[in-house]
């Protein structure tokens, strides 16, 4: 398992890389995160900026996977996920998985993503023209 926060985030392939294989691994998946232009409500994003709390983060991470590894049976994971400034475009966050088949692979890209966003504390704030703002946090 890898966790990194970085500036900026490494090529596609130093992601594959880091991940390790058995030899029942048939398949790995690795989901990309992109700054989007639009909020949900259509206003016009200027950027993102992101802080964690990376040991707790990295703890936290840990746990995802290990939970992912006996339930839904892959073999590894990584994470890399950007701190700082994000410029709408930019790719800020890979989450990779090796596992037996598309089924495990898939299913845990799915998992591991949504408990990231909710439970890995990774915060971001969200530029747009008229207003910046905490994602999550209630004013």
């Amino acid at each position: 398992m890898i966790f990194k926060l970085c500036e900026k985030l490494p090529p596609m392939e130093e992601v594959e890389k880091q991940l390790r294989f058995n030899e029942n691994t048939g398949c790995y998946v690795i989901f990309t995160g992109v700054v989007r232009g639009l909020t949900r409500d259509g206003e016009k994003v200027l950027g993102l900026y992101y802080e964690a709390n990376e040991s707790l983060a990295s703890k936290v991470f840990s746990k995802i996977v290990e939970k992912a590894k006996k339930g839904i049976g892959i073999h590894d994971a990584v994470l890399y996920h950007k701190i700082g400034y994000a410029k709408v475009g930019e790719k800020v966050m890979y989450v990779g998985v090796s596992a037996r088949g598309r089924a495990e692979a898939f299913e845990a890209i799915q998992e591991l993503v949504n408990r990231i966003k909710k439970e890995v504390p990774i915060w971001k704030k969200e530029i747009t023209e008229s207003k910046e703002y905490w994602v999550g946090v209630k004013e």
